[in-house]
């Protein structure tokens, strides 16, 4: 059975109790398949990056119909790392929910071309609120990008991060974690990854060696990933510095860090 979350994130946890360790974040509009329903309203779930884990019942929607009309009509994301969606097209309005940067909608005017500062959008249990235009970006549809500019925007996708704190498990402007900062960064931008700081076959990163890396790649050190920027730095959601920031892997720079710059397992790249 599928299903879509209508929560602005269902936390995804290692045991079906909201005290185990938080593994993942689903953001609103995600899909997730339905494994298994247990007692006490948790359910055992998997999300279209592969990730399983448990959820509360209540932060998803249950209907195949819906969920299969909805992945194939919502097409747009929050590109803000906070936006409220209203009941009018007003700054005045009641707010209905707040998303995050990267949840999924679907833009009811997006047939029309007028440049107009607000826009009609319908979330998943069919209710249509307003939302600033601007914060609101079309889909980037996998294998339509050039090497160049997804290098440029993928960096870009992860430099916009900056000083968000460190959180375990972690997805979203509120908080994140390594690996949920280079996963965001690729799907933001069309790419689907592994959400976890190691290469798995089966999805489209593959090992490569060091003299090749260039911006955007991914940089993997025991149990932390990395963004490489090109010029010897990389943003990541340290553990060590409390936030997303910047380091070098140039031991003459001021942001070098020796502890990752020495221990570098594998150089990962999407080309």
């Amino acid at each position: 059975m599928n299903a879509i979350v209508i929560a602005m994130m269902a936390n995804l946890y290692a045991e079906p109790n909201r005290h185990a360790e938080l593994v993942d974040e689903i953001l609103y509009g995600m899909p997730v398949q339905i494994i298994e329903e247990l007692e006490n309203d948790w359910l055992y779930v998997r999300t279209a990056y592969r990730y399983e884990g448990y959820c509360q019942r209540k932060h998803v929607l249950f209907d195949d119909a819906i969920t299969n009309a909805w992945i194939q009509k919502a097409q747009h994301v929050i590109g803000q790392r906070f936006a409220d969606v209203l009941q009018e097209p007003k700054i005045q309005s009641t707010k209905i929910i707040t998303l995050v940067k990267g949840s999924i909608l679907y833009n009811v005017d997006s047939d029309t071309t007028s440049n107009t500062p607000w826009t009609a959008v319908q979330l998943a249990t069919g209710e249509i609120g307003y939302l600033r235009s601007q914060w609101l970006h079309p889909k980037i549809a996998e294998h339509t990008f050039e090497e160049h500019a997804f290098r440029e925007n993928v960096v870009q996708t992860a430099l916009s991060y900056i000083a968000t704190p460190y959180r375990w498990g972690g997805k979203s402007p509120l908080g994140i974690d390594c690996s949920g900062l280079c996963s965001m960064a690729y799907l933001l931008n069309g790419v689907i990854i592994f959400r976890d700081a190691r290469i798995v076959e089966g999805f489209p990163i593959k090992e490569i060696t060091i003299d090749r890396m260039q911006k955007g790649d991914l940089l993997f050190f025991p149990g932390h990933v990395a963004l490489y920027l090109g010029q010897t730095l990389y943003v990541h959601a340290s553990l060590g510095g409390n936030e997303v920031n910047v380091n070098s892997l140039d031991e003459q720079h001021p942001l070098y860090r020796q502890d990752l710059a020495t221990t570098i397992t594998a150089i990962g790249s999407l080309f």
